[in-house]
This record gives C-alpha cells, sequence and structure tokens, in this order.
C-alpha cells in the first residue's frame, strides 16, 4: 500500500518546514500549502489522504477552508491546529466540519497518532442499510432518514449516528465511540464525543421529536428508538 498523503497548511514557515521533516520521517508524503487559498487548489488539484489545518490565516482562514470543502462534499479527514484553546473554538472548528482539533503547542508523536487515527476510520462498512425504530441509515449512500424525512448530518455526524444504530439498546463509551469512530486506539482527553452526541440530539430531536440517544450516566450513550 502506497504511503498516505498529507496536506500540511499553515502560514508559519517554520511551523510548514518542522511538520513536513516530522512526517516525512514517519512514512507520510507530505505536501504544503501556505494559505487557505492555496489549499483549496491543492486539494482540487490531487487529493490527499488526510488535511493538517492552521486555524490563524491571512485570506481564507481555516475555517474558510473546512466550510468550503464540506460544502463542496469532500469528506477528507481535517486535523486542526490551533493557538486558541477555548471551549467555543474548539466546538466551532468541530462543527464546520473539522474531524479533529489538536492545540499548540503540541507533541508530533501525538499530531501523528491522531492522523493514523483518522486514517483508520476510512474503512468501508459492512452493512449497508441499518434501522432501529423509524430510523433507517444508509452507510453506503451517506443518508439517514427519520420518520421518512431525509435529515442532514455531516460526514462525523453520520459515522457516529451509523455506529450507535448498529449497536441499538447497547451502551458504548466514550472510549468505544472513540475507537470506532474516531478511530483511536490510545488514551485521548476530549469531549468530542459530548460534543458530537448534542449536534446529534438537536437533528434527531427536531420538530418535537421524542429523545432517543439517550445519556447513560457514568457509563456512556445508547440509542433506544
Amino acid at each position: 500500500m502506497s504511503a498516505p498523503t498529507v496536506l500540511v497548511v499553515d502560514d508559519d514557515p517554520g511551523v510548514r518546514r518542522a511538520l513536513d521533516r516530522a512526517l516525512r520521517l514517519e512514512g507520510f508524503v507530505v505536501r504544503l500549502a501556505e494559505g487557505g487559498d492555496e489549499a483549496l487548489a491543492a486539494v482540487g488539484e490531487r487529493p490527499p489522504r488526510a488535511i493538517v489545518l492552521d486555524m490563524t490565516m491571512p485570506g481564507t482562514d481555516g475555517l474558510g477552508v473546512i466550510r468550503t470543502l464540506r460544502a463542496q462534499g469532500d469528506t477528507t479527514p481535517i486535523c486542526v491546529l490551533s493557538a486558541r484553546d477555548g471551549l467555543d473554538d474548539r466546538v466551532e472548528g468541530l462543527q464546520a466540519g473539522a474531524d479533529d482539533y489538536l492545540v499548540k503547542p503540541f507533541a508530533t508523536p501525538e499530531l501523528v497518532a491522531r492522523l493514523h487515527a483518522l486514517l483508520r476510520r476510512t474503512a468501508p462498512a459492512a452493512v449497508g442499510v441499518l434501522e432501529a425504530g423509524s430510523l433507517r441509515v444508509d452507510r453506503r449512500r451517506h443518508r439517514v432518514w427519520l420518520d421518512g424525512d431525509e435529515l442532514a448530518l455531516t460526514a462525523r455526524e453520520f459515522a457516529l449516528l451509523a455506529c450507535l444504530t448498529e449497536h441499538a439498546g447497547a451502551v458504548l463509551s466514550r472510549g468505544q465511540l472513540l475507537e470506532r469512530v474516531w478511530g483511536y486506539d490510545f488514551a485521548v482527553n476530549t469531549n468530542v464525543v459530548d460534543v458530537f452526541v448534542g449536534y446529534l440530539r438537536r437533528k434527531l430531536e427536531q420538530d418535537g421529536r421524542p429523545r432517543m440517544l439517550r445519556t447513560v450516566r457514568g457509563e456512556g450513550f445508547v440509542l433506544r428508538p
């Protein structure tokens, strides 16, 4: 299997050089972009397997890159690098469509581990259509219906809902969801599962629908149609 290509986007030449060297040593093929517009052009020309993306850049910033790619239907895994460590900043990046959020300064081994995790999650689904009550999840076409109405989900929301639907009625811990949906098989301190559960709940419960995605205190989450 050929080495995965990672697009590194950062306006700081020192950061680009450091990540270029570090990721190549880890076996990745690295392409570089110094801004958002250059990154979008690079993705359009030759899509990478994953993107490492700075948030604060002149011109089109990181959020602009994420929103543009997701609006185009591009599901390339994106790991954000940002000096902004506030909860609102992390939520904004993830809600825009980022798959992971790493705060600067960071340890290179952690970035490498997170990239491998993002790449592992792209394995094809074994089952085509999942059903739980009035919920239907088509894993091959990435489409979801609830009570006959189609729901608009991001790629990560879809992956999380598909996992919960596949195990409907069973409680899945945060660790299990991080491993199955995000690909993490190592300890990681993040509330990303809770954030995305919140996103899903708002969409599943719109128009006054009853709650079906429940929290089991101290254990995790369960889908009970």
